[in-house]
């Protein structure tokens, strides 16, 4: 059901529930992008920003920051369903649960798998959703991030 262009309605999300709404293209998480979340948020443990004390380090490089990931899932999320169909706005409303199973090393290349598992109705023309986002390292069997995502829609 491909819903881009289209307006949503409560019906047409309740219709998606439990399903994968979107799988986004691959990224690259670059160590520029990596010293710049670093100097953003003043975080500059030597696994991120330190590359040769972190290659000598437990995770054999730098990784990127958990709090790096979790930022990128707006960008990831613009593309899938949910998103990307006619709505008048969403905003942030939360998160319910939020892992790190495997880190992310500079140059490595992740993807957002979405899956709408909630929705609920808010009012006239408002749900809130949750969309389990889970962040793929290509040739990776954990994922490197799975957080549920509370978004509310107004439709």
């Amino acid at each position: 059901m491909a819903l881009f262009g289209n307006r949503l309605s409560p019906r047409k999300l309740k219709a998606m529930a439990g399903r994968e709404v979107g799988l986004s293209d691959w990224f690259t998480v670059t160590q520029e992008r990596i010293d710049a979340f670093a100097a953003a948020t003043e975080d500059r443990q030597w696994i991120h920003v330190d590359p040769g004390r972190a290659a000598r380090g437990p995770l054999g490089g730098t990784v990127a920051h958990g709090f790096l990931l979790l930022s990128l899932v707006p960008f990831f999320n613009l593309s899938n369903e949910v998103f990307a169909g006619r709505i008048r706005m969403a905003v942030n409303y939360g998160l319910d649960r939020v892992r790190f199973p495997h880190p992310v090393r500079a140059g490595s290349r992740v993807r957002n798998r979405a899956v709408l598992k909630r929705i609920e109705k808010r009012g006239f023309r408002r749900v809130l959703v949750t969309v389990e986002n889970t962040l793929e390292i290509e040739g990776a069997e954990k994922p490197a991030m799975v957080a549920d995502v509370l978004a509310l829609i107004f439709l």
